[in-house]
């Protein structure tokens, strides 16, 4: 996989999330915790590109892929607490699921091509 296409997807993403989120009053360290893990994603996809080594490459990758299932986490607890509705989740969860499935993927290439 193109690590360009997991770069644009999750910066899109990022912003999807920053966007559901500001609206949100209260509960800032929930947030707080939601952004970081959410741009988080992204983040570690980017540093991956300029890995010292496939190792370092492998590793980043599998950061990022953990904070993909930190960001369903929040989401889910957000909907359940009626801090966000089903509406914006939904959409939110199905590109996190899209992005998490495409670094199962990359890892598992950079595995076996090591």
């Amino acid at each position: 996989m193109k690590e360009n296409k997991l770069i644009e997807l999750s910066m899109a993403f990022s912003v999807a999330v920053l966007k559901s989120v500001d609206a949100i009053k209260g509960h800032y360290a929930l947030v707080n915790q939601m952004e970081r893990s959410a741009s988080s994603i992204g983040a570690n996809i980017h540093e991956a590109n300029y890995a010292q080594s496939k190792a370092d490459f492998i590793s980043k990758l599998q950061i990022a892929l953990k904070e993909t299932y930190e960001t369903e986490y929040w989401l889910e607890l957000f909907q359940k607490a009626s801090l966000l509705n089903g509406e914006i989740v939904k959409p939110l969860l199905n590109q996190c699921g899209t992005i998490r499935r495409l670094l199962i993927a990359s890892v598992n290439t950079a595995k076996n091509n090591k």
